[in-house]
């Protein structure tokens, strides 16, 4: 709409259009979905074929390579999703349109089958591209240009969808860990079609904002949308696409926390905790700690931010971006601690407060950057370009995201791999009985005390791996047995033996200072669908990474986030004023505004 339409009186609720918190609720239970989704997803994907309850059995790098193209395609749908809204329906009918797509995405999720999993996450891709940027666009057009409750406003927004976010990491994930990955996603898609009702039913309070202005019968709003951009708008443009280079940067390293840090936390981390029935802590629920901090400390920082400027001391957007993406960088150096500590013994864990610590600084690096972002730009988009450059933010979002599934995924060392040569009889002495779940003729799942082999589960041996006579030898870890017999790796053009070797005898790794490996047995997925063959210990896979190679790459991976994020953060405080003359003002007279009588508007002259 353009900032001269006269609109009607606006109610408020706790200072605020009441509008705001329409948006609030619908987006809460939006990214109730979206993230009990993603807190599953590499899991999910990671799991093998043939447990208890099944995932994809893909590799860890698989899963993040998958990881990483999702989240990608995601946000850069918004490009799209913001252009249909700026050029056809208006904002408000396509975060329709995109919620509708999205409760059907989530839904489809739920049903298994490969199909229906990459059909479900295409739809949710498309649903986000149409709902994300426009209802982002709607918050700020819910306050005039020069408002300073603009930035609490988009707060509050943001705390909304960290509300929704943070139990679903809890429900989602409990549920998945307790009745299956397919009930998870389910309850999913039950948030999202809770948020598309919300939506609709507060349509009485969004009249004003979100509507296509080209449908406008204002002659204003017509010349709005012919007006080429003058000079100051361009300019804006500028600084908003150099702000765009911030955000991909920020994602790039806090996105690890759905990849790269769910599978440490799932590995290395001890989540060992004894309340109730519960002996461990599933991984995907620490997914909940950014969610859970933001609504604990979400208004604490946009009141200090507000303190802050009104001391007159530096609180320029630009500059809250700065100081966030080096306080979220500095989070990774807890997660140095963790790598160290994990890597101090054979097979070791990191106790969980230090991902508690990272957690809690990348929360306030977000808090200082994310939703500062989203506000900066409704006050310097111009008016028939909003959606489209809130989708171009979000795009830049999922090139961040892409960008953290690059590096989760470099992250991850290929996994030298073979196969099992030995008949049942002939393993069965290195592994003991356990506790397994099955499903029973009633599909009820239960547990059983058996061999995991006689029921084609996963095993797995820790040994020590080195050097000897120029031969790559495995010894069990406790019983010091040899395990060599047991399996072969695979041979390729450059064979993993070959490799292996190479690796081993570089670094010098000798009886006396092994490496340690986990070998992991695996039962082929289409073989072990075969009822006749169960038990017959059969077609079982072996893989296996270093641990002290692996934990090497882990520890580089999050120093060099501490070191780029940081150093990054201090080049944009460099430049700053010269960033900040292309803004032409925007930022320098906010108030307090409750002219209730005026209409509502994104960038002015």
């Amino acid at each position: 709409m353009s900032s001269k339409t006269i609109q009607p009186h606006q109610k408020e609720l706790f200072g605020h259009p009441i509008g705001l918190y329409v948006l609030f609720f619908t987006e809460l239970w939006e990214r109730f979905s979206y993230y009990g989704m993603r807190a599953l997803l590499t899991l999910y994907i990671a799991t093998s074929a043939t447990a208890i309850d099944p995932g994809l059995g893909w590799s860890n790098k698989d899963a993040i390579w998958l990881y990483g193209w999702y989240t990608m395609l995601v946000y850069v749908a918004a490009i799209p999703g913001g252009w249909l809204a700026d050029k056809f329906l208006g904002q408000k009918k396509t975060v329709m349109l995109g919620g509708f797509l999205l409760c059907v995405g989530h839904l489809v999720l739920a049903i298994p089958g490969t199909t229906a999993f990459f059909s479900g996450l295409l739809l949710i891709i498309l649903g986000v591209g149409g709902l994300k940027p426009n209802i982002s666009t709607m918050v700020g057009g819910l306050y005039k240009q020069g408002d300073i409750r603009r930035d609490s406003g988009f707060t509050i927004f943001y705390i909304g969808i960290n509300i929704g976010a943070f139990l679903s990491s809890i429900v989602v994930g409990l549920v998945a860990y307790k009745y299956g990955w397919h009930y998870g996603f389910g309850l999913a898609g039950i948030g999202m079609l809770l948020g598309q009702a919300v939506f609709m039913f507060g349509q009485k309070y969004l009249t004003h904002v979100g509507n296509f202005i080209g449908a406008s019968g204002s002659d204003a709003d017509k010349e709005a949308m012919k007006k080429p951009l003058n000079k100051i708008e361009k300019d804006r443009v500028i600084v908003l696409l150099i702000s765009f280079l911030i955000v991909v940067v920020f994602w790039g390293a806090f996105e690890q926390a759905g990849g790269l840090m769910n599978l440490y936390t799932d590995a290395k981390v001890d989540r060992s905790i004894s309340i109730g029935s519960w002996t461990e802590i599933p991984a995907a629920v620490f997914q909940s700690l950014n969610a859970g901090y933001i609504i604990i400390f979400g208004t604490l920082i946009g009141g200090f931010w507000i303190w802050w400027k009104k001391q007159g001391k530096e609180s320029s957007s630009l500059f809250k971006m700065a100081i966030g993406t080096i306080i979220m960088g500095l989070g990774y150096v807890f997660m140095m601690f963790a790598s160290k500590e994990a890597s101090a013994e054979s097979f070791g864990k990191a106790a969980m407060f230090w991902v508690f610590l990272a957690y809690l600084f990348h929360t306030i690096g977000e808090l200082c950057t994310s939703p500062v972002s989203l506000s900066f730009i409704t006050k310097l988009a111009p008016v028939k370009y909003a959606s489209i450059m809130m989708g171009v933010y979000f795009a830049a979002t999922g090139f961040g995201n892409k960008l953290a599934g690059s590096i989760g995924e470099a992250s991850q060392l290929e996994s030298f791999s073979g196969n099992m040569v030995v008949s049942k009889q002939a393993i069965l002495p290195f592994m003991a009985k356990d506790s397994i779940e099955i499903k029973n003729a009633e599909r009820e799942i239960v547990t059983i005390h058996d061999y995991p082999i006689n029921q084609d589960k996963n095993f797995s041996l820790k040994t020590k791996v080195y050097v000897e006579n120029g031969e790559v030898v495995y010894k069990e870890l406790e019983s010091e047995k040899n395990l060599n017999s047991l399996f072969e790796l695979s041979t390729k053009e450059d064979s993993n033996t070959k490799e292996l070797l190479a690796t081993l005898t570089e670094r010098k790794i000798t009886a006396s200072n092994p490496y340690h490996a986990k070998l992991v047995f695996e039962k082929d997925k289409d073989k072990a669908q075969i009822t006749e063959n169960k038990g017959d210990g059969k077609d079982y896979g072996v893989s296996f990474v270093l641990e002290e190679q692996q934990s090497e790459v882990e520890y580089a991976t999050f120093k060099w986030l501490v070191i780029f994020t940081v150093a990054f953060g201090l080049l944009l405080l460099l430049f700053l004023k010269r960033l900040k003359k292309l803004t032409h003002g925007a930022e320098d007279k906010e108030r307090v505004i409750h002219d209730e009588t005026e209409g509502f508007e994104l960038a002015d002259n």
